[in-house]
């Protein structure tokens, strides 16, 4: 299942569309009415299901679909925010261009 993701780009998805769609392999979700003060919600379907959450202080955040699906939009670009993050200031320069490659048999 696809959904299209709203979010401010901040943290992951920043520089990503504005929606974009992901990958979604199960039904289960954060209940809004349970995300403490110290938590901000960064992505949302169009029907309010949270698929994207953050630490307002601390480097922690999370998401609720599929980054690596071939079927999710800018990917590559969400797990090289998440390297950068990290230390490698390089990632997202790398990132630029990237695409899903989804190869095909051969015919014999």
């Amino acid at each position: 299942k696809t959904s299209l993701v709203h979010h401010g780009g901040k943290g992951v998805l920043a520089g990503l569309p504005d929606p974009f769609i992901a990958t979604r392999y199960h039904s289960l979700a954060v209940d809004p009415s349970t995300v403490p003060a110290e938590l901000e919600v960064t992505g949302t379907t169009e029907s309010g299901v949270i698929m994207a959450i953050r630490h307002r202080t601390l480097a922690v955040e999370g998401v609720q679909f599929h980054p690596e699906s071939v079927l999710t939009e800018g990917g590559h670009r969400m797990l090289a925010n998440w390297l950068e993050a990290c230390g490698d200031s390089e990632a997202v320069a790398r990132s630029a261009g990237l695409a899903p490659v989804v190869a095909r048999a051969t015919q014999p």
